[in-house]
């Protein structure tokens, strides 16, 4: 046997076994980054609770399943069986991202398409506020007269795919709905005044609410908010006492709570922060200039060009904020517009039931944010703060394995929640006509 065929014959067993050692590494690696990118290893529990200890609270805990069992499930790959507590879609929805990125594009699955009346209302400044309204498709459980006011996420309406899916499953359970339209959300209806939505603007709707009182003389209000919209209901309720006659809740879901403190948080780049900020940035600035016209109309040319040209080059939902936003109300400053328009001074003006909600894993909504509502939640009894693991920003996507279910277990905790708080006012005691009453604080934890 020659040199060379012994060569031959002594190299080629190593050669398929190195390769194989890199087959091997290499998938190890893939599945560590999909394990960790996905974050598999996260457990699936009932959200983390603040609130007091009273009558109302333990009434409403005990009626709403969703808020407080444990979600019980087998082995990889094999189908959860419990319907209680939050299950998100095995393989992605323990991903924050990827439960945000399928809100934002797809919104919902299977979105349904319910049949409704728009209104518009003539503002004061000129401006015409819109809503939908869409009566119920039954009697309510408690035989009441009940409406649900929504207030939609930063540049979004009735025509959003989650709020559809949730209107939808609300009137199936007899509840009227009213969703607010973003002044200049809508893109086939044009502004009448040179002024769009806002971070914290409550006027369209108040308006909104208003007509609703007077049109139904007998209804009683739920008053619900997504995102933004959660920032401007809660402001909305905490401005005027007032506000709060004939509403018998208020829920609240993934917002941030103050504009002022969360604006450094939006440049910062993890959970990639900053990323989702260029993102909803580009948003605005679509909205602002299909409207620009009527927001720029009534200025010199020269205010015009330097308006837009600083709108073109802006890349943060701050930018946009200093230069076009906060001289629609004649804010003098950034800070001062986030600080008038943001609802954590208001908040504690709420005296009826508020439910607020936010995910952990929520990329737009940074942690320190959450310390406004926990320590709410410790100081009055009216409110549960529900914090979730899995969820990501108005995701919330429910499935065994792979694929969601149309309906999200935030729509099923908001009317969850809905019908105990009717539940209580059907049947409480004359004794606690008041439904709150001091308790000690809980907290409890999956």
């Amino acid at each position: 046997m020659s040199a060379h065929e012994s060569d031959v014959h002594t190299i080629s067993p190593e050669m398929p076994a190195m390769f194989d050692g890199m087959k091997l590494a290499a998938v190890a690696t893939v599945l560590y980054i999909i394990v960790r990118c996905l974050n598999l290893k996260s457990p699936t529990a009932p959200p983390d609770l603040i609130y007091q200890d009273t009558a109302l609270n333990r009434f409403l805990l005990k009626s709403c399943s969703q808020l407080t069992k444990e979600a019980r499930g087998f082995a990889f790959m094999m189908t959860l069986v419990s319907h209680s507590g939050y299950i998100p879609p095995l393989l992605w929805g323990k991903s924050g991202h990827l439960q945000t990125a399928l809100y934002g594009k797809l919104g919902r699955v299977s979105s349904p398409h319910p049949c409704g009346i728009r209104k518009y209302l003539p503002m004061q400044d000129g401006a015409t506020a819109t809503f939908d309204l869409f009566e119920p498709l039954g009697d309510h459980r408690t035989g009441d007269d009940i409406t649900m006011v929504i207030c939609p996420g930063i540049g979004n309406h009735s025509e959003k795919h989650y709020i559809r899916t949730f209107v939808d499953y609300a009137q199936k359970d007899g509840y009227r709905c009213a969703v607010l339209n973003h002044l200049g959300a809508l893109p086939n209806i044009e502004l009448t005044s040179p002024r769009m939505f806002t971070y914290g603007c409550t006027w369209e709707f108040a308006s909104m609410v208003g007509y609703i009182k007077r049109a139904y003389p007998n209804t009683q209000l739920i008053v619900v908010g997504f995102s933004l919209g959660g920032n401007i209901v809660c402001k909305f309720l905490g401005e005027n006492r007032a506000n709060q006659e004939r509403v018998l809740c208020c829920v609240s879901v993934c917002q941030g709570y103050s504009a002022l403190r969360a604006q450094e948080t939006f440049l910062q780049w993890d959970q990639f922060r900053r990323f989702y900020n260029f993102l909803m940035a580009d948003n605005m600035k679509k909205i602002i200039l299909s409207h620009r016209h009527s927001l720029f109309g009534g200025h010199s040319l020269k205010m015009i060009d330097a308006d837009l040209s600083r709108l073109y080059t802006a890349t943060s939902l701050m930018q946009i904020d200093d230069n076009i936003m906060r001289k629609f109300h004649g804010h003098r400053s950034l800070k001062e517009y986030y600080e008038k328009e943001s609802c954590v001074h208001y908040i504690h003006n709420v005296d009826v039931p508020l439910l607020l909600v936010n995910s952990a894993d929520d990329p737009l909504v940074h942690d320190s944010l959450l310390t406004i509502p926990r320590t709410l939640a410790a100081k009055k009894p009216n409110v549960i703060f529900a914090l979730t693991l899995h969820g990501g920003h108005l995701g919330f996507f429910e499935g065994a394995v792979l694929f969601p279910q149309p309906l999200t277990w935030m729509d099923k905790v908001i009317v969850g929640y809905a019908n105990a708080i009717c539940q209580w006012e059907k049947q409480k005691p004359p004794c606690q006509s008041d439904h709150l009453s001091e308790g000690s604080c809980l907290k409890e934890k999956a």
